[in-house]
């Protein structure tokens, strides 16, 4: 149980980290929607970041659950504990689910996953154009269910930070001195 009323160090620097990184994985995937000039070059980001992102993930669930996190605090509403609760569970489910979601869909349209020089995954799913069409479709709608609960996390916090000030922003803050 933790006791200390923050998260511990990995935890935090690995929620900072991932953060970046899932923003990253944001910007990049509507660019390859967006531009097609930069599609290929954005592939080559978009795929090794993923599954950064799945290997984080499974670190980062690991660590919580050596070092539990902190409580809430006693009276935040029920309504609000349960959201805050089910929405942590669902963020680490999308991050576990959209890369293998990725890498799935890949492999059902017969793509080679190539993640850097020369280094390829093998292949998750049988090739299959109607999978493929459909991991597609289902990787794109929860890109934006992450995009939408990634807004509602930061507002949670900010409201946390800015409005309750219930210590609940600042148990996942890395101060400086803890980073040298």
């Amino acid at each position: 149980m933790n006791r200390h009323g923050h998260f511990n160090l990995p935890a935090r620097i690995l929620h900072w980290g991932m953060a970046l990184l899932i923003l990253a994985m944001l910007f990049v995937g509507v660019g390859m929607v967006a531009s097609l000039s930069l599609r290929p070059v954005l592939f080559d980001i978009h795929r090794p970041l993923g599954i950064a992102i799945l290997l984080l993930a499974v670190v980062r669930l690991l660590n919580r659950w050596r070092s539990p996190p902190p409580s809430l605090p006693a009276d935040l509403p029920v309504l609000q504990a349960f959201v805050a609760k089910a929405s942590h569970w669902i963020l680490y489910a999308l991050m576990l689910a959209m890369p293998l979601l990725g890498w799935a869909t890949l492999s059902a349209g017969g793509y080679p996953v190539r993640m850097f020089a020369g280094v390829q995954l093998p292949p998750i799913a049988p090739h299959d154009p109607a999978l493929y069409a459909g991991l597609r479709g289902t990787h794109v709608v929860l890109a934006f269910v992450l995009f939408a609960l990634v807004l509602a996390h930061l507002g949670a916090a900010l409201y946390h930070a800015w409005v309750r000030r219930d210590g609940v922003f600042a148990s996942m803050a890395c101060s400086g001195r803890e980073l040298r």
